[in-house]
């Protein structure tokens, strides 16, 4: 049986303080700034839950709920929901936070991560330790997200 890891092990969270470099014309945060910044956190949880190289295989179910704008400050959190032999499926939240310290989700996104040997070929990951009936229901709807995922490849998208 193959080594297993908690969700708690590879969690992350990282800040990022939005600046003009970051808005787009609108005055709003450019969107592929936070995809470079959802990416970078994904990479970073793939990699702590299997201790290998990581490749993104696919974002998917990116959803922008609001804008944030310069002077905020963006937190994403990272955490590993599925994984199979050698890929994870990673869910990053994304919140503006205000001077106040409160928080608005401003986006969720799912990332499908692949570790790979220094050849580039998957190599096997731990499996996930589930400790929670909410960790059970993400791991669920993440085996549906890659059955999903994999129809679509099928599919030709």
């Amino acid at each position: 049986m193959r080594e297993s890891k908690k969700v708690s092990e590879s969690f992350t969270e990282q800040q990022y303080l939005i600046r003009p470099t970051h808005i787009n014309h609108y005055g709003r945060l450019f969107g592929g700034q936070l995809l470079k910044w959802i990416d970078e956190l994904a990479g970073i949880v793939a990699i702590r839950h299997s201790g290998e190289t990581v490749t993104t295989a696919a974002i998917d179910n990116l959803q922008f709920k609001a804008p944030a704008y310069a002077g905020q400050m963006i937190v994403l959190q990272g955490s590993v929901t599925y994984v199979g032999r050698s890929s994870m499926e990673i869910r990053v939240d994304t919140y503006a936070e205000a001077m106040d310290g409160t928080r608005e989700m401003i986006n969720r996104a799912y990332v499908e991560m692949v570790a790979i040997n220094c050849k580039g070929q998957p190599v096997e990951v731990p499996d996930l330790r589930i400790e929670s009936p909410a960790q059970q229901q993400e791991y669920e709807a993440a085996a549906k997200r890659k059955a999903l995922r994999k129809q679509r490849r099928q599919e030709g998208f």
